[in-house]
């Protein structure tokens, strides 16, 4: 356990300290004064024995003259000796003697290394500094820092590195501390420290403090280049803070800084990852805006958007973007061709994904086990298990090994078809392969057993499952509740959301929409009724489903005006009807001669199907 060192009571020989240069022959070997005491040992020998690393010589003539080792250390400051040589009776006397040298003497030591303009070595002190480092708070570090020297700039040097050190130490907590308390003491800090400590800030989702740091570089006046803002883009996009990335972006200009292709596909990415209404119209426009900057889109930008379109199931703009992309002589990579793939498969357009792949093999691009789980996914959709089945055993034969997710998907086809025998052969097949079933291959499995009546093998499945040291999930609890509800046991269901709290979960409106669907199909509307007002007690409002489950579940006991009240407080909620309620409407209330007053809504019930 390192120990601080004391320094020794009684007069020190102060040597006047200067600007070194590189050369070694400039600085002299350390030496006494002609008044040194008899007890301090000849300084030429010490310092001889330092420069030679002729420890253990050394530390006998430390032994024998009683010398602490500070003492040495603060005499070798306090002479014109070379800090390189400092620095090794240093590191060397630490490590000997188990102990660390006062925070006052170790900050001298980094300012001569700073005035010779020795920067790696700098930055290995301070990074095994902050390994160990137990001096206490930052402020008093600082303060160190500023009394040590009144090199305004060696001070500034020492604690930019002193942030990135925290930072690359993994202490990006202490490292943001350094950056606050630094403006306080007035130190110039550079983009080589803020930099990276936005981007582990950024990493740990601490946006409110990468708000912090870039609003302190522009009033401090830190010079920021084109990483540190795409940095802070980045953070703001993360959490959906779009407009404010925007204004990071004009920021940029009159910096002088001109936006690159990574700050264009950052906000880009931003915005197609929304989920919101006209996001791909914003990402859009800023691609155009981006070509008139004249930058470049390139691979990425395109991916991105191709990926964007799809997910909001606009395959002919995905395409559109895909046939720009081979125009501008882009040549679309595996990850462009996955995305298509996905977005043919999710729209059930199989016969294009399979002519896709296709041209991907064509183009000399291999199809990796993403490929195959989007087709697979596709075929399972579509209930074609046996042309699946054919993909998940062709992706061996292709060299790749399919995952938990290209097992799961079968496995959970299977089970919805209830073949439940292959789903579980599926399963110890996993196991041979060394891929261990997650809580998504037993909540397939569970699903399926439920699904054949059979509660009592799903809870064995459960309790297998745990001691396979796996935590049920929402789903998991979900699955149960519906299957419990279909089996008209909706009490017992009931129980379980007491259960989903004590286990630390949050019900969500699925649980809750079950359970009230549950109740209705039993006749219990009250108690329907109850859950919907245990819901919004704990903070979720009802849903369009919600007042499907309880509109449908009044008509069916004949309570046709309640059921007229509920649609109304639904469209006064603002929510919009969906086909089921359409559906309900019509079959539930018009069909048996009952019109809803819908009290000047626009609403129309007489729409198709």
């Amino acid at each position: 356990m390192h120990i601080r060192s004391k320094l020794s009571q009684g007069n020190f020989l102060h040597g006047k300290v200067f600007i070194f240069t590189r050369n070694k022959q400039n600085f002299r070997p350390f030496c006494c004064s002609s008044d040194s005491t008899a007890s301090t040992p000849t300084s030429l020998s010490l310092s001889d024995l330092i420069s030679r690393q002729h420890w253990s010589e050394l530390k006998t003539q430390l032994n024998v003259k009683a010398t602490s080792p500070t003492t040495l250390l603060h005499h070798l400051l306090s002479s014109e000796t070379d800090p390189e040589l400092t620095l090794r009776y240093f590191n060397w006397s630490q490590k000997e003697f188990k102990l660390s040298h006062p925070l006052e003497l170790t900050f001298r030591l980094l300012h001569l290394l700073a005035n010779a303009k020795k920067y790696s070595k700098m930055r290995s002190l301070l990074d095994d500094f902050v390994k160990v480092e137990n001096f206490g708070s930052i402020s008093l570090i600082l303060h160190v820092v500023s009394m040590s020297c009144n090199g305004f700039c060696a001070n500034s040097i020492i604690v930019d590195m002193l942030v990135l050190a925290y930072v690359r130490n993994r202490k990006t907590h202490l490292g943001f501390e350094v950056f606050k308390r630094a403006g306080d003491y007035g130190f110039r800090l550079s983009v080589f420290s803020c930099n990276p400590l936005l981007s582990d800030l950024v990493k740990k989702s601490e946006i409110g403090d990468v708000e912090f740091v870039y609003k302190e570089i522009r009033r401090r006046r830190i010079e920021p280049n084109v990483i540190t803002f795409n940095v802070v883009v980045n953070g703001l996009c993360k959490v959906g803070k779009l407009n404010k990335a925007g204004d990071v972006i004009e920021d940029m200009k009159l910096w002088g800084v001109l936006p690159n292709v990574v700050t264009y596909n950052t906000l880009i990415d931003g915005y197609c990852k929304m989920g919101r209404v006209g996001k791909m119209y914003k990402a859009d426009s800023i691609l155009k805006e981006m070509v008139a900057n004249k930058v470049c889109p390139n691979e990425v930008t395109y991916n991105i958007l191709i990926h964007g379109f799809c997910k909001d199931e606009n395959l002919s703009a995905a395409k559109k973007v895909f046939e720009e992309m081979q125009r501008q002589g882009l040549r679309a990579n595996v990850i462009t061709y996955n995305s298509l793939i996905n977005g043919l498969c999710c729209n059930e357009k199989l016969d294009e994904a399979i002519g896709l792949r296709d041209e991907m093999l064509g183009s000399g691009v291999k199809p990796n086990v993403v490929t195959y789980n989007a087709l697979i996914n596709g075929f399972c959709k579509k209930k074609m298990i046996k042309e699946a089945r054919e993909l998940f055993d062709d992706t061996r034969k292709q060299g790749l090994a399919p995952n938990a997710i290209t097992y799961n998907t079968l496995i959970d086809a299977y089970c919805k078809i209830g073949i439940m025998e292959e789903a579980i052969v599926l399963q110890s097949s996993m196991l041979e392969k060394g891929i261990f079933p997650d809580v998504s291959t037993y909540n397939c499995l569970i699903a399926g057993l439920c699904r054949k009546g059979d509660i009592e093998a799903a809870r064995k499945l459960i309790t297998d499952m745990e001691d396979k040291g796996l935590r049920t999930d929402l789903v998991t609890y979900n699955i149960i509740i519906d299957a419990l509800c279909r089996e008209g046991e909706s009490r017992k269901a009931a129980r379980l959301l007491n259960e989903i709290f004590k286990v630390g979960l949050s019900p969500s409106h699925v649980t809750y929409n079950t359970l009230m669907d549950g109740y209705c199909m039993e006749g219990n509307l009250k108690a329907a009724l109850n859950v919907r007002t245990r819901m919004e007690k704990e903070g979720r409002q009802a849903n369009v489903v919600t007042h499907n489950v309880l509109i449908k579940g009044f008509c069916k006991k004949g309570k046709l005006e309640e059921a007229n009240r509920l649609l109304n407080e639904m469209l006064e909620r603002g929510l919009i009807p969906n086909r089921t309620t359409y559906e309900v409407v019509r079959e539930e209330m018009m069909e048996k001669g009952f019109v809803p007053d819908i009290e000047g809504h626009l609403y129309n019930v007489s729409i198709s199907t």
